[in-house]
């Protein structure tokens, strides 16, 4: 069962360059890109010939610096891999000696978790190296990485590098719009957002009606289905409409333009509506639709006393 963002795989860096040369590379991006997406002014350091130890640095290469480097050790990080990491550690310390910088924080970098004996090494040797230098040293392994891929900020890092790449060709089908049938639109004609908009002086309510129904009818759908990312993204697109019906009510109401308010919403509505959720597949007459499913369900309205207006409306 789908559930959230897609699972996150190191070994697509492999997959993506052929091979673990350019896998290197490839992660090696990856972290640089993940580092300043929580640190602004990250910056590589290009071979030419040497990168003095370092792969990414935020700071002051004239003061104090944070160093990231990346070790793309896969599957597991094992015993074998303990001298790279070591000798990594001097070259960065070599380096800011020589050029006179200060390497405040080391932070390695690795896709994979470590074996128990290669951790107990690492607890350790850690602890030994952060007294000598007087630094801080930390460990990007895959837990850690993964969970940082997965803010908020890491979001187009994590989109670039670990999610599938969709053709326009590929892209998945907008609904298509169904048609209200003669009963269920009578039946529609007592619903409290056409009580709402023929409060507010709109009498031909057909297009309302239909737009209503299909949105009700992605509703129904996923909430019958249940499926957690789907039913997130409803409650992420209701959000989103709500917050521009809000916005342009509260300002209608200082600007004395209600009567305009419920064309300037569906104008913003459709500007709004490329963003929106594309797992919902929904075309511009459902994200209209669930502005009327707000007026429904007494969260919005189309005149100033529309809270009176849903008081005075029976409870279903």
């Amino acid at each position: 069962m789908p559930a959230g963002v897609p699972p996150i795989s190191f070994t697509a860096h492999q997959l993506r360059t052929g091979g673990l040369g350019g896998a290197r590379d490839d992660f090696e991006k990856m972290v640089a890109e993940l580092a300043a997406a929580t640190r602004p002014g990250v910056r590589m350091i290009a071979a030419n010939p040497g990168d003095w130890g370092i792969d990414a640095f935020g700071g002051d290469l004239g003061g104090a610096i944070t160093v990231w480097q990346s070790k793309y050790f896969h599957p597991v990080t094992a015993s074998g891999h303990q001298q790279a990491i070591r000798d990594s550690f001097k070259s960065v310390m070599s380096s800011a000696s020589e050029y006179g910088h200060k390497v405040e924080t080391w932070v390695l970098c690795i896709p994979s978790s470590m074996d128990g004996p290669t951790a107990k090494w690492w607890d350790t040797w850690k602890k030994k190296q952060e007294r000598a230098h007087g630094i801080v040293i930390d460990l990007w392994d895959e837990t850690r990485l993964t969970t940082l891929l997965r803010t908020p900020e890491a979001d187009n890092v994590r989109r670039g590098y670990y999610e599938p790449y969709v053709q326009a060709s590929e892209a998945v089908e907008p609904r298509l719009i169904v048609n209200v049938e003669e009963d269920k639109a009578a039946a529609l004609e007592s619903a409290l957002f056409v009580v709402q908009m023929k409060e507010a002086g709109h009498f031909e309510l057909d297009a309302a009606k239909r737009q209503f129904f299909n949105a009700d009818l992605v509703a129904r759908e996923i909430a019958h289905k249940g499926v957690p990312h789907e039913v997130n993204a409803l409650v992420s697109a209701d959000a989103t409409v709500h917050g521009v019906w809000e916005t342009r009510f509260n300002q209608c109401c200082a600007d004395e333009t209600m009567s305009g308010l419920h064309a300037k919403v569906w104008a913003d509505v459709r500007e709004e509506h490329p963003q929106l959720p594309k797992v919902l597949r929904l075309e511009v007459a459902h994200a209209w639709g669930l502005v009327h499913r707000l007026v429904d369900n007494r969260k919005a309205g189309w005149v100033k006393h529309w809270r009176a207006v849903a008081s005075a409306y029976p409870e279903p």
